[in-house]
């Protein structure tokens, strides 16, 4: 004879007065911290993106607030404002792709959510 599935066990009075729900909740908890811890360490990160071999060097947060850009005085010709133009927006690039790489290794699986939940 096979036991009867009791829907109750999933919200307490299972096997051992176990609560299984209760451990997917403190689960769930945990999860959460450590994504707060995550972003805020994010928040505080300082990254840097660079082009042109460090003659444009863009500065800002791991949230991706842009705090400064420092441009070579070598690369400033008035005659010539394209090339310029070109390794702010290749510092910005860079600087945007260490900051993902960064979230990504702070959030780990977590920058992806819940599995699960959408």
């Amino acid at each position: 004879m096979t036991d009867a599935f009791d829907p109750s066990a999933l919200f307490g009075g299972g096997a051992n007065g176990e609560n299984p729900m209760a451990g997917l909740l403190a689960q769930a908890q945990e999860m959460q911290t450590t994504l707060l811890r995550a972003q805020q360490e994010l928040e505080e990160a300082v990254v840097t993106g660079t082009a042109g071999n460090g003659l444009v060097t863009v500065t800002g947060s791991g949230a991706g607030e842009v705090t400064g850009i420092e441009i070579s005085r070598d690369v400033v010709d008035p005659e010539d404002i394209e090339t310029l133009q070109d390794l702010i927006i290749g510092a910005l690039a860079d600087f945007s792709n260490v900051r993902e790489n960064l979230a990504s290794e702070k959030m780990g699986p977590l920058a992806g959510g819940l599995p699960g939940l959408g």
